[in-house]
This record gives C-alpha cells, sequence and structure tokens, in this order.
C-alpha cells in the first residue's frame, strides 16, 4: 500500500510559478516510476509528466514541455512538478500517481488572467 498527498496548489496568475509536491508513505517509494495527471473542468484526466525510479528520464506532454519540470528526492520520498510561465489553460486538479497503481487526493491549481 502506497499513500500519496500533494501539497502546493493554490490561485496565481498568467505567467507566475507553482511548485507541486507530492510525499509518499507506506511501500517503498523508489521502486517505481512516478507521474503527474490533471483534470481540468469537463475534461478527462490528462497526463502532465512522468519520471524514472532512478529519475534519470523524464516525460512530458507537449502542452507543458518546456515549462514544467518533473523532479524526485527519494531519500525524502518526495516528487516534485516545478510549473513556471503559467497559463490560464493549465488551471485543473493534479494529481499524483505511482506507476504501481496508486493515487494521491490531487491539489487545485488555478490560473486567473
Amino acid at each position: 500500500q502506497v499513500q500519496l498527498v500533494e501539497s502546493g496548489g493554490g490561485l496565481v496568475q498568467a505567467g507566475d510559478s507553482l511548485r507541486l509536491s507530492c510525499t509518499a508513505s507506506g511501500r517503498t517509494f523508489d521502486s517505481n516510476d512516478m507521474g503527474w495527471y490533471r483534470q481540468a473542468p469537463g475534461k478527462e484526466r490528462e497526463f502532465v509528466a512522468r519520471i524514472t525510479w532512478s529519475g534519470d528520464r523524464t516525460f512530458y506532454a507537449d502542452s507543458v514541455k518546456g515549462r514544467f519540470t518533473i523532479s524526485r528526492d527519494n531519500a525524502k520520498n518526495t516528487m516534485y512538478l516545478k510549473m513556471n510561465s503559467l497559463k490560464t489553460e493549465d488551471t485543473a486538479i493534479y494529481y499524483c500517481y505511482s506507476y504501481s497503481g496508486y493515487w494521491g487526493q490531487g491539489t487545485q491549481v488555478t490560473v486567473s488572467s
């Protein structure tokens, strides 16, 4: 069993930055790839970014490439998503995901124009 808790969401203006965190407890954190997904109102949940268990490879959705950076600190059982140059279309609930099959509860990010 893995418990994932996101934090760091909030209300910001377009062009601002935020850093989301996802802290894991339970089973070993550093043996699984981790990722971020998001769901905007009225839309399906979509992939945002993924990082391998060792942190040596990252993958991004085209919509966030160059603006978002995913990272992890296995010693702290924590994954991060640094979001720069935020746009109104980035407004969504952001979910942390362990590719062993666990989701966090989500954190709201709202970007105003």
